[in-house]
């Protein structure tokens, strides 16, 4: 099984965009959780909710903000300490020079370090959740746990290709992104979440809003960083466990070439070889977005997690 709903947002993004309407109605996810502390380390949003227990650090993907972890946020900051981060280039933020994923470790480094958190588990959806990966192999025994929605160690489809020419689609995706106007940029925002982000219209237009607050160049940088990664090799280094959480929709089932919610897991664990403490479990009827489509299953996922560590 090759196509995944990770590896269609480079399709997404280059197929022709319809207009973008404004929704009527107010945004849902425009209305976030009011952190307790906000602060700001290398270019990176940092947003503290609730205090005490195991600390959860919420990484956001492609282009999105804090926002996008409401329910994840509600559903936790009462009982251990929550930081919500926004990466840098996205939501508003303005971007860092240089790699960006390097950018985003490094800032994720000294989040841990500076607040002195005690075996995090760190909770990434996407590129969050490569991220999120990359800090375990590169923090063996700091880390306490590794939740990746949707996100993996490489990106799909690309996992038999040579560094060499990984390297030349992620120079070439970045440009053809980051050509983009913002007009542009927008309708292809909406465009795709229509198509991969999510099953509701209605959240998938007032995510569309939101992502479109991102810079077009940072979010193509973003693209062409996580396309050239492979960090297959590293994964045996991690001593913390691992969940993967798969969505599956099914009726775009036949687009992916009739795999099944089993298809896919094998595929996912198959990325993940090596691994010593690996999940991978589906999440029904959910798409990129599972926290979104599906956030009572993603939070029950996560609290049979943290309730093994």
């Amino acid at each position: 099984m090759k196509a995944t709903l990770l590896f269609a947002l480079l399709a997404a993004s280059l197929t022709p965009a319809f207009a973008a309407d404004v929704p009527a109605a107010p945004n849902r996810f425009a209305g976030a959780v009011a952190p307790a502390e906000r602060f700001e380390l290398q270019g990176m949003l940092v947003e503290r909710f609730g205090a005490g227990g195991k600390p959860l650090v919420l990484i956001p993907g492609l282009a999105t903000g804090g926002w996008v972890w409401q329910e994840t946020v509600r559903a936790f900051a009462g009982s251990q300490a929550v930081y919500v981060v926004t990466l840098p280039g996205f939501d508003g933020r303005p971007a860092v020079e240089g790699n960006p994923f390097d950018a985003a470790k490094s800032a994720l480094k000294e989040l841990i370090a500076s607040r002195r958190l005690a075996s995090p588990v760190l909770v990434g959806h996407s590129l969050g959740a490569t991220l999120a990966i990359a800090l375990a192999e590169e923090l063996p025994g700091r880390i306490g746990g590794t939740v990746a929605i949707d996100g993996l160690p490489v990106m799909p489809r690309t996992e038999d290709s040579p560094p060499e020419q990984r390297a030349a689609m992620a120079d070439a995706m970045r440009q053809r992104m980051a050509a983009a106007d913002p007009a542009a940029f927008a309708a292809q925002q909406r465009q795709y979440m229509r198509a991969i982000g999510t099953v509701d219209m209605g959240k998938a237009d007032d995510l569309a809003q939101l992502t479109s607050r991102s810079d077009p160049a940072a979010v193509a940088a973003w693209v062409g960083a996580v396309l050239a990664l492979d960090l297959r090799p590293g994964l045996s280094k991690i001593t913390a466990p691992v969940l993967v959480l798969a969505p599956f929709y099914g009726p775009d089932s036949a687009a992916q070439g009739g795999i099944s919610s089993a298809d896919k897991v094998a595929y996912y664990r198959e990325l993940m070889t090596g691994t010593p403490k690996l999940e991978v479990a589906p999440v029904e009827n959910a798409r990129h977005f599972a926290m979104i489509d599906q956030p009572q299953a993603v939070n029950d996922a996560l609290r049979r997690f943290l309730k093994n560590l």
